[in-house]
């Protein structure tokens, strides 16, 4: 599994105690931290005293919002062929890797979606810094029905919901190691918010991985947050509809960069 991290403690500190108590646990946890400060490398550090699998810690420095390449770097430390992605922000669903794991299949990639939580329950959370028992009855939740879990259901609607939307969702994906190897990962032109998912998810089609969409398994609850690093999202998508466009499936400048 690799996470995504910037200067959050409170919110990874929620999200690394839901990892703990996952009903099946992931073989190990890559950080990739785009540049936060050193309360986030304590943090890190207290945890992988008692974490009941290795943490790594793969930091870079703070050069803007460096999403994709962050996420890069931690890929090219994963030691295991399939990899689940996500976000920082997040507090998982106790089911949440083992409803990936279930999906797991040779030529697709899957996409989960999200239950996002209200301002005022998210600092509510981030101020206990106490695990809470989320699930489909909890005050403070936003489209509650993404929180109902129904494995029958979300088999029947894993290859139908959405069926013909290009859509990527960084904070709860997973896929195959090689298959993020051929396209080369995420691009790295992106830089600021927007788009990288969305590429990411194009190519990844483009190459003839299919995807598998997640609704009612594999739930996470988004931790509220102010929208920050928009500067560059006009660009960002000028980009993506240009490549998508010229139905490219490999990128110039990804995780190549970083395999031995």
């Amino acid at each position: 599994m690799i996470i995504s991290t910037y200067n959050r403690v409170d919110a990874l500190s929620l999200c690394l105690q839901s990892i703990a108590c996952q009903s099946l646990l992931p073989d190990e946890l890559v950080i990739g931290d785009d540049g936060s400060r050193n309360d986030t490398l304590q943090m890190i550090q207290s945890f992988q005293k008692h974490f009941p699998i290795p943490i790594v810690h793969v930091w870079q420095e703070d050069k803007g919002f460096r999403l994709a390449m962050a996420r890069n770097k931690s890929v090219a430390q994963c030691k295991y062929e399939y990899i689940i992605e996500i976000d920082g922000d997040l507090i998982l669903d106790r089911r949440f890797v083992e409803d990936h794991v279930y999906f797991a299949c040779e030529g697709y990639f899957i996409k989960g979606g999200r239950v996002n939580l209200t301002e005022e329950l998210t600092k509510k959370l981030c101020s206990s810094l106490r695990l809470p028992d989320l699930n489909f009855l909890s005050k403070g939740l936003k489209r509650r029905i993404n929180a109902f879990h129904c494995l029958s259901l979300s088999t029947y609607l894993s290859t139908r919901y959405k069926k013909n939307k290009i859509v990527g969702l960084g904070c709860n994906m997973s896929f195959w190691k090689k298959d993020y190897i051929a396209i080369n990962g995420y691009d790295e032109f992106f830089e600021g918010w927007g788009g990288e998912d969305w590429d990411f998810a194009c190519r990844m089609l483009n190459s003839g991985v299919k995807r598998f969409y997640l609704k009612f398994s594999g739930i996470v609850f988004h931790l509220w947050h102010q929208d920050f690093h928009m500067q560059n999202k006009d660009k960002n998508f000028e980009y993506y509809y240009e490549k998508k466009g010229a139905k490219a499936s490999r990128c110039d400048k990804g995780i190549d960069q970083y395999l031995l």
